[in-house]
Order: C-alpha cells, then structure tokens, then sequence
C-alpha cells in the first residue's frame, strides 16, 4: 500500500459524522440502566458489568478454538473487502504506517472475568474502514480470523473509535496467545466479538452470524445487558 492519502483524516470526520446518531444510540453509550457495579466509565457505565470477576492483567487467560496459528509478522496480511469502495490488502508494515494510537481499555470476557485498563497499541478499526471505503449499503462487519474464527458486528459497534485492531500491549508486540500479530479488541461488546489472528475485513449488507452466534451466543454481546446468549 502506497503512504496513506492526504484526506484521510477528513473521511475519517466525514464517517464518523454519518454514523454518530446510531454510534450513540448503542447501548454501552445509552441504556438508562445498566447493570453492573463500581465506579462509571467514561460512557456512564458501571466499570464491572455484571457476573464479571476482576482479574489482573498477569492472569489473563487464553482462550480459543484449539489451535494458535503461528503467522510472521512479515507474512501478515490484511484483506478489507465485501462493500467497500476500494478493497484492501495491508502487510504489517502498512498498518503502522496508518495513525498508531495507546489506549487502556477494559476487556469483558463472556466466560465471567474482566480485566480493566489493558494498554492496548494499534490502529482504530474506523481508520482502516474510512481508507476503503464503506459502500453505501454497507452495514455489518465480519471479522475472520486465521483459526477459521468469525464473528460479526453492526456498523455502529464496528465504527466506535475505542475498537481497535491490535498489534501491542504494554509497548510490547501483543502475544501470539492473545492474537498477535494483530487483534480486534472490542471493549463495548464482550470480548468473543474481537476476533484474534486477524486476517480479514468483510464488509456485508447485511448481518452474518459468526462461529459462537450460530452456536447459541447472543448477537448483541452487551456487557451491561448481561447479553451473554440467546
């Protein structure tokens, strides 16, 4: 991929402009009641949602499918496709030439832990979207991850600028365990929403079902909602 363009940042404006009225109406941003305990975060929830038990980040566990793909960071490769404007095909060295953010973020785990305020390195997941370009009848997100692991997100969950595509933690290359190369953490959703291993952007115009939401998950995954299945 050449240098990222000059107007980046004004299709990254121009996104968020049309997708803030359903970005705020979500509900980690809006529901009157929320269920959870301690003190509110910076959206007006509780930092614990409910049934979570707060671990510290040396115990956080490692859960998947099976199996732990080993993928070289030089191989690494990136498709941002489906309803989208111009796909994408990026290689790690792509991703950090794109705005490179630091953010601590709380991880809610749908199996009843969380740990909070992860310091999470990477590229918001609207910078690499408003880069290719959301058609018109775009409306979902699937991620797929190398494992064959899938899982789906409206829009307005995928477009939050705190969701990010992962590549460090604690200034250090994020694990292979915990998805490196490169992750999507989604710290509104529970976390089986962030697909690890990251390999691939599909834009839908409609909603598709991941691996744990035909499997019995709920399609929302609202921490605050105690969302866990259908």
């Amino acid at each position: 991929m050449p240098a990222p363009p000059p107007d980046l940042d004004l299709r990254i404006a121009a996104q968020r402009a049309r997708w803030a009225d359903r970005i705020a109406a979500t509900p980690a941003r809006a529901d009157p009641r929320p269920l959870g305990d301690g003190p509110p975060n910076v959206h007006g929830m509780p930092r614990e949602p409910p049934g979570q038990n707060l671990l510290e980040p040396a115990e956080w566990p490692v859960l998947d499918l099976g199996r732990t793909p080993a993928i070289d960071r030089a191989r690494w490769r990136l498709a941002v496709d489906g309803a989208v404007e111009g796909p994408l095909s990026l290689g790690f060295e792509d991703l950090l030439a794109l705005p490179q953010v630091t953010e601590r973020q709380d991880f809610h785990c749908v199996t009843g832990w969380s740990i909070l305020g992860l310091a999470f390195g990477g590229v918001r997941l609207e910078t690499v979207l408003a880069l290719a370009g959301l058609a018109p009848e775009a409306t979902h997100l699937l991620c797929h991850g190398a494992d064959d692991y899938t899982t789906n997100l409206p829009l307005e969950e995928a477009l939050k600028p705190d969701v990010l595509l992962v590549h460090a933690l604690d200034g250090r290359p994020l694990p292979v365990e915990h998805g490196g190369p490169v992750r999507v953490v989604v710290p509104e959703l529970y976390a089986w929403k962030g697909a690890k291993w990251v390999t691939r952007l599909e834009l839908l115009a409609h909603d598709r079902r991941g691996y744990w939401e035909i499997r019995g998950y709920s399609n929302g995954a609202h921490p605050w909602r105690d969302d866990r299945m259908w």
